[in-house]
């Protein structure tokens, strides 16, 4: 296969990129967009607040605040103060997120859950810990010596435990790190999981729930910051980026598992939410990763423990 042509903003080993990589926080008063990337990302706002958007979905930040984002996610800030921290970009070459779940379930609770918050708040011995461990992620990566690499892994780890366990105190290891609220809202996943590949529309998901689509709309809006068509899109996308990462599965067999008849069709919209189109995502990802995905289960899904069932 003849190597991809790459953008510069994405991760690609072959020309020099770093899999690991940890950059300053610095935001005035006006809307900012990052550059979209295909590395997981956590944010540690030290100081500042304001709005930020993951895809359509809007929530808040505050000073203490982790924000978690996934590989090809579009982001945008709209801060009301200045904004400091740090921001840890790691791609799945130095830690696959989805083998991570099986060991402390941080995909599905800080990652690939489509119906939780992507923030964890922390209390200051918890924003003292994790900019601590931080710090200690950016030396070993200047300073280089015996073995930093593996040091660098051990502290990310450390890291996301420690931002899963806060997220979801109560939770088993794999369990789901939602703040499902409202009763509907927990219905509503229910029916998505088990539906979202052959329902896409908001108003039959409202119909089972014997409420309007208006009054589902509000609802989620109200307790998840974003709305039941973006639920439903991202469930589908979840399910989309697994098999196109890690199965052979045509893409026109992708898009008609997901209930698209027109591949076309699910092919603009996996490219508008992710900038790609799924034949460069599968080809691009497998070929710097050098096929390692494709060695795993493709029944195993990096989303919550009991959606996995669907997946398979």
């Amino acid at each position: 296969m003849a190597k991809l042509s790459t953008p510069d903003d994405l991760y690609d080993p072959r020309s020099g990129g770093q899999a690991i990589r940890i950059e300053c926080l610095r935001l005035g008063d006006k809307p900012f967009e990052p550059t979209r990337t295909n590395y997981f990302a956590v944010y540690l706002i030290e100081s500042g607040s304001g709005t930020f958007w993951a895809d359509a979905s809007q929530f808040a930040f505050g000073p203490g605040a982790l924000l978690f984002f996934v590989p090809y996610q579009h982001i945008r800030f709209a801060p009301d103060t200045p904004v400091h921290g740090k921001v840890v970009q790691f791609h799945a070459n130095f830690l696959c997120v989805e083998t991570f779940h099986s060991e402390v379930g941080c995909s599905g609770v800080l990652f690939n859950d489509p119906y939780g918050i992507p923030v964890v708040v922390m209390d200051e011995q918890a924003k003292s810990d994790v900019k601590n461990l931080i710090e200690r992620i950016g030396k070993e990566h200047d300073e280089r010596e015996l073995a930093y690499g593996e040091v660098m892994l051990a502290h990310l780890k450390v890291l996301l435990v420690l931002a899963t366990r806060l997220k979801s105190p109560k939770a088993d290891a794999c369990g789901p790190g939602m703040d499902l609220r409202h009763p509907a809202l927990v219905q509503l996943r229910a029916l998505i999981e088990q539906n979202y590949r052959s329902l896409h529309s908001p108003a039959e998901y409202a119909k089972r729930l014997h409420m309007t689509a208006k009054t589902l709309g509000r609802i989620v809006r109200e307790h998840l910051g974003t709305t039941p068509t973006d639920l439903i899109r991202n469930r589908i996308l979840i399910h989309a980026k697994w098999q196109l990462l890690h199965t052979l599965k045509p893409v026109k067999e992708v898009s008609r598992e997901l209930g698209f008849s027109d591949e076309l069709y699910f092919s603009r919209l996996f490219k508008k939410a992710t900038g790609y189109s799924p034949t460069f995502f599968r080809e691009f990802e497998t070929e710097i990763r050098g096929g390692s995905n494709l060695s795993m289960s493709s029944g195993h899904a990096p989303i919550l423990l009991s959606a996995a069932a669907s997946d398979t």
